[in-house]
Protein backbone atom coordinates (compact mmCIF):
# COMPACT_ATOMS: atom_id res chain seq x y z
CA UNK A 1 0.00 0.00 0.00
CA UNK A 2 1.38 3.30 -1.16
CA UNK A 3 1.21 6.82 0.77
CA UNK A 4 -1.90 7.86 -0.68
CA UNK A 5 -3.86 5.56 0.91
CA UNK A 6 -5.69 2.35 0.65
CA UNK A 7 -9.22 3.74 -0.27
CA UNK A 8 -7.72 6.00 -3.16
CA UNK A 9 -5.39 3.13 -4.26
CA UNK A 10 -9.02 0.84 -4.37
CA UNK A 11 -10.37 3.79 -6.30
CA UNK A 12 -7.90 3.81 -9.03
CA UNK A 13 -7.13 0.01 -9.55
CA UNK A 14 -8.96 -1.13 -12.78
CA UNK A 15 -10.88 -3.92 -13.14
CA UNK A 16 -11.08 -6.29 -16.41
CA UNK A 17 -14.50 -7.36 -18.35
CA UNK A 18 -16.17 -10.71 -16.29
CA UNK A 19 -13.61 -9.90 -13.07
CA UNK A 20 -14.21 -8.72 -9.49
CA UNK A 21 -11.40 -7.07 -7.78
CA UNK A 22 -11.47 -8.23 -3.55
CA UNK A 23 -9.52 -6.05 -0.67
CA UNK A 24 -9.94 -7.86 2.73
CA UNK A 25 -9.44 -5.41 5.55
CA UNK A 26 -9.91 -8.32 8.32
CA UNK A 27 -12.82 -10.70 9.96
CA UNK A 28 -15.86 -9.96 7.45
CA UNK A 29 -14.94 -6.62 5.81
CA UNK A 30 -14.06 -7.16 2.13
CA UNK A 31 -14.55 -4.76 -0.28
CA UNK A 32 -15.60 -5.28 -4.24
CA UNK A 33 -14.91 -3.49 -7.38
CA UNK A 34 -16.69 -4.34 -10.75
CA UNK A 35 -15.29 -3.31 -14.08
CA UNK A 36 -17.74 -0.36 -13.88
CA UNK A 37 -16.28 0.68 -11.08
CA UNK A 38 -18.78 0.02 -8.71
CA UNK A 39 -17.90 -0.11 -4.83
CA UNK A 40 -19.47 -2.48 -2.84
CA UNK A 41 -18.63 -3.60 1.34
CA UNK A 42 -19.48 -6.11 3.02
CA UNK A 43 -19.14 -6.08 7.17
CA UNK A 44 -16.71 -3.48 7.48
CA UNK A 45 -15.28 -3.08 11.10
CA UNK A 46 -13.00 -0.03 11.10
CA UNK A 47 -12.53 1.00 14.76
CA UNK A 48 -11.54 -1.17 17.59
CA UNK A 49 -14.91 -0.72 19.39
CA UNK A 50 -15.69 -4.36 20.51
CA UNK A 51 -12.52 -4.14 22.99
CA UNK A 52 -13.80 -1.11 24.44
CA UNK A 53 -16.96 -2.43 24.93
CA UNK A 54 -16.42 -5.71 26.25
CA UNK A 55 -13.33 -4.72 27.96
CA UNK A 56 -14.69 -6.29 30.96
CA UNK A 57 -15.51 -9.69 29.40
CA UNK A 58 -12.42 -11.44 29.95
CA UNK A 59 -12.53 -12.22 26.34
CA UNK A 60 -9.54 -10.60 24.66
CA UNK A 61 -11.19 -8.61 21.58
CA UNK A 62 -8.47 -6.35 20.83
CA UNK A 63 -8.27 -6.04 17.49
CA UNK A 64 -4.91 -7.60 15.56
CA UNK A 65 -5.36 -6.46 12.48
CA UNK A 66 -4.22 -2.82 11.46
CA UNK A 67 -7.15 0.11 10.13
CA UNK A 68 -6.34 0.28 6.43
CA UNK A 69 -8.87 2.75 6.39
CA UNK A 70 -10.32 4.95 8.20
CA UNK A 71 -13.69 5.50 8.24
CA UNK A 72 -13.90 8.95 7.85
CA UNK A 73 -11.71 7.89 3.91
CA UNK A 74 -14.17 5.41 3.11
CA UNK A 75 -15.93 6.18 -0.21
CA UNK A 76 -17.86 3.29 -1.75
CA UNK A 77 -21.39 2.77 -3.25
CA UNK A 78 -22.89 -0.09 -1.42
CA UNK A 79 -22.53 -0.61 2.34
CA UNK A 80 -23.65 -4.30 3.67
CA UNK A 81 -24.36 -5.85 6.81
CA UNK A 82 -25.28 -9.63 7.17
CA UNK A 83 -26.13 -9.34 11.46
CA UNK A 84 -25.74 -6.74 13.82
CA UNK A 85 -23.08 -8.12 15.59
CA UNK A 86 -21.12 -4.88 16.57
CA UNK A 87 -18.01 -6.81 14.22
CA UNK A 88 -19.80 -6.85 11.42
CA UNK A 89 -22.05 -3.64 12.34
CA UNK A 90 -20.06 -1.49 13.78
CA UNK A 91 -22.17 1.91 14.98
CA UNK A 92 -18.55 4.30 15.01
CA UNK A 93 -17.65 3.26 12.06
CA UNK A 94 -21.02 3.91 10.03
CA UNK A 95 -21.57 7.23 12.39
CA UNK A 96 -18.03 8.20 10.98
CA UNK A 97 -18.88 7.59 6.94
CA UNK A 98 -22.24 8.41 7.15
CA UNK A 99 -21.72 11.64 5.67
CA UNK A 100 -19.75 9.86 2.53
CA UNK A 101 -21.25 9.28 -0.66
CA UNK A 102 -22.32 6.22 -0.05
CA UNK A 103 -25.55 5.27 -2.28
CA UNK A 104 -27.45 2.83 -0.20
CA UNK A 105 -26.83 0.77 3.25
CA UNK A 106 -28.18 -2.33 3.04
CA UNK A 107 -28.70 -5.41 5.91
CA UNK A 108 -31.51 -7.01 7.75
CA UNK A 109 -33.83 -4.96 10.04
CA UNK A 110 -31.23 -5.14 13.12
CA UNK A 111 -28.67 -3.32 11.24
CA UNK A 112 -31.15 -0.91 9.73
CA UNK A 113 -32.01 0.65 12.64
CA UNK A 114 -28.22 1.15 13.63
CA UNK A 115 -27.54 2.28 10.21
CA UNK A 116 -30.56 5.04 11.74
CA UNK A 117 -29.51 5.50 14.72
CA UNK A 118 -26.46 7.11 13.16
CA UNK A 119 -28.03 9.64 11.45
CA UNK A 120 -27.98 7.66 8.02
CA UNK A 121 -31.35 9.21 5.62
CA UNK A 122 -33.74 6.77 6.07
CA UNK A 123 -33.99 6.66 1.78
CA UNK A 124 -30.49 5.31 1.52
CA UNK A 125 -31.39 2.38 4.10
CA UNK A 126 -32.57 -0.27 2.14
CA UNK A 127 -33.64 -3.85 3.81
CA UNK A 128 -32.42 -7.20 3.44
CA UNK A 129 -32.92 -10.64 4.18
CA UNK A 130 -32.62 -14.18 2.84
CA UNK A 131 -33.72 -14.78 -0.35
CA UNK A 132 -34.61 -11.21 -1.31
CA UNK A 133 -33.55 -9.86 -4.38
CA UNK A 134 -32.16 -6.22 -4.77
CA UNK A 135 -30.70 -4.90 -7.97
CA UNK A 136 -28.11 -1.58 -8.03
CA UNK A 137 -26.13 -0.69 -11.25
CA UNK A 138 -23.81 -3.46 -12.28
CA UNK A 139 -24.93 -5.63 -8.78
CA UNK A 140 -27.48 -8.34 -8.12
CA UNK A 141 -27.65 -9.04 -4.26
CA UNK A 142 -29.39 -12.38 -2.97
CA UNK A 143 -29.48 -13.01 0.52
CA UNK A 144 -28.89 -16.33 1.91
CA UNK A 145 -29.69 -18.29 4.50
CA UNK A 146 -27.40 -18.12 8.28
CA UNK A 147 -28.27 -19.27 11.83
CA UNK A 148 -27.71 -17.11 13.90
CA UNK A 149 -25.04 -18.21 16.08
CA UNK A 150 -26.66 -16.87 19.57
CA UNK A 151 -29.69 -15.36 21.00
CA UNK A 152 -28.51 -11.63 20.90
CA UNK A 153 -29.56 -10.93 17.12
CA UNK A 154 -31.77 -13.83 15.64
CA UNK A 155 -31.52 -11.92 11.91
CA UNK A 156 -28.11 -13.50 10.62
CA UNK A 157 -28.01 -13.95 6.62
CA UNK A 158 -25.48 -14.38 3.75
CA UNK A 159 -25.40 -12.80 0.62
CA UNK A 160 -24.36 -13.94 -2.85
CA UNK A 161 -22.86 -11.28 -5.08
CA UNK A 162 -23.47 -11.31 -8.89
CA UNK A 163 -21.00 -8.81 -10.08
CA UNK A 164 -22.06 -7.70 -14.07
CA UNK A 165 -21.56 -10.65 -16.11
CA UNK A 166 -18.64 -11.62 -13.81
CA UNK A 167 -18.26 -13.97 -10.57
CA UNK A 168 -21.13 -14.83 -7.93
CA UNK A 169 -19.04 -14.29 -4.98
CA UNK A 170 -20.83 -15.90 -2.34
CA UNK A 171 -19.98 -14.80 1.33
CA UNK A 172 -21.68 -16.27 4.59
CA UNK A 173 -21.64 -14.40 7.04
CA UNK A 174 -21.40 -15.34 10.46
CA UNK A 175 -23.58 -18.62 10.57
CA UNK A 176 -24.06 -21.82 12.63
CA UNK A 177 -24.04 -24.98 10.93
CA UNK A 178 -27.40 -26.09 8.90
CA UNK A 179 -27.98 -28.26 6.48
CA UNK A 180 -30.16 -24.98 4.69
CA UNK A 181 -27.14 -23.02 4.11
CA UNK A 182 -26.50 -25.50 0.83
CA UNK A 183 -29.39 -23.64 -0.34
CA UNK A 184 -27.19 -21.03 -1.51
CA UNK A 185 -26.01 -23.14 -4.49
CA UNK A 186 -29.14 -22.53 -6.18
CA UNK A 187 -27.41 -19.34 -7.27
CA UNK A 188 -24.32 -21.25 -8.12
CA UNK A 189 -22.02 -18.99 -6.55
CA UNK A 190 -17.87 -18.99 -8.59
CA UNK A 191 -16.28 -18.09 -4.95
CA UNK A 192 -17.01 -18.49 -1.78
CA UNK A 193 -15.94 -16.40 1.38
CA UNK A 194 -16.50 -18.10 4.90
CA UNK A 195 -16.01 -18.10 8.68
CA UNK A 196 -13.95 -20.81 9.84
CA UNK A 197 -13.03 -19.70 13.32
CA UNK A 198 -15.70 -22.62 15.28
CA UNK A 199 -15.62 -20.01 18.16
CA UNK A 200 -19.20 -18.41 19.38
CA UNK A 201 -21.06 -21.16 17.28
CA UNK A 202 -19.61 -20.63 13.80
CA UNK A 203 -18.58 -22.69 11.21
CA UNK A 204 -15.79 -24.36 11.99
CA UNK A 205 -12.96 -25.16 9.56
CA UNK A 206 -14.56 -28.47 9.46
CA UNK A 207 -17.83 -27.57 8.80
CA UNK A 208 -16.80 -24.68 6.10
CA UNK A 209 -15.23 -27.45 3.76
CA UNK A 210 -18.31 -29.56 4.71
CA UNK A 211 -20.36 -26.58 3.10
CA UNK A 212 -17.81 -25.83 0.24
CA UNK A 213 -18.52 -30.13 -0.66
CA UNK A 214 -21.85 -29.08 -1.10
CA UNK A 215 -21.83 -25.76 -2.85
CA UNK A 216 -19.31 -26.65 -5.30
CA UNK A 217 -17.51 -23.50 -5.82
CA UNK A 218 -14.33 -22.40 -7.74
CA UNK A 219 -12.70 -21.12 -4.87
CA UNK A 220 -12.96 -20.90 -1.01
CA UNK A 221 -11.82 -18.00 1.05
CA UNK A 222 -11.28 -18.46 4.77
CA UNK A 223 -11.94 -15.50 6.61
CA UNK A 224 -12.92 -14.47 10.54
CA UNK A 225 -10.20 -15.82 11.98
CA UNK A 226 -8.06 -13.29 12.14
CA UNK A 227 -9.00 -9.83 13.91
CA UNK A 228 -9.19 -11.09 17.68
CA UNK A 229 -6.99 -12.83 19.89
CA UNK A 230 -9.57 -15.34 21.88
CA UNK A 231 -11.93 -16.13 18.46
CA UNK A 232 -9.34 -17.14 15.96
CA UNK A 233 -8.04 -20.46 14.05
CA UNK A 234 -5.30 -21.68 11.58
CA UNK A 235 -6.81 -20.70 8.63
CA UNK A 236 -4.22 -24.06 7.30
CA UNK A 237 -6.68 -25.89 9.09
CA UNK A 238 -9.12 -24.91 6.49
CA UNK A 239 -6.87 -25.96 3.60
CA UNK A 240 -6.39 -28.78 5.38
CA UNK A 241 -10.50 -29.55 5.85
CA UNK A 242 -10.75 -28.70 2.06
CA UNK A 243 -8.21 -30.56 0.60
CA UNK A 244 -10.40 -34.05 2.70
CA UNK A 245 -13.76 -32.68 2.12
CA UNK A 246 -13.76 -30.83 -1.23
CA UNK A 247 -10.55 -31.42 -3.04
CA UNK A 248 -12.11 -29.68 -6.02
CA UNK A 249 -12.43 -26.70 -4.60
CA UNK A 250 -9.78 -23.89 -4.70
CA UNK A 251 -8.26 -22.76 -1.51
CA UNK A 252 -7.74 -19.55 -1.86
CA UNK A 253 -6.28 -17.20 1.14
CA UNK A 254 -6.29 -13.23 1.01
CA UNK A 255 -3.69 -10.47 2.50
CA UNK A 256 -5.02 -7.59 4.27
CA UNK A 257 -5.40 -4.86 2.08
CA UNK A 258 -4.12 -6.34 -0.69
CA UNK A 259 -5.93 -6.72 -4.69
CA UNK A 260 -7.30 -10.45 -5.33
CA UNK A 261 -8.80 -10.30 -8.69
CA UNK A 262 -10.94 -13.16 -9.50
CA UNK A 263 -12.63 -14.07 -12.90
CA UNK A 264 -14.74 -16.22 -14.66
Amino acid sequence: MSLMGLMQEIREFPVSRNTVAIWWLGQNGFIFKTPEGTLLSTDLYLTNSCHEAYADSGINLDRQVPILIPPEDLNIDLFTCTHNHQDHTDPPTIERLRHKDTTQFIGPHPSCEVFQAQGVESGRIVPAWPSCQLEFRDVVIHGTFALPTDSTDLNHMGFVFQFGKGPRVYVTGDTDYSELLASAAKHRPDLMITCINGGFNNLSHYEAAQLAAQIQPKGAIPCHYDMFPDNSVDPGQFRASLAMRAPEVRYLRLEHGKPFVFGV
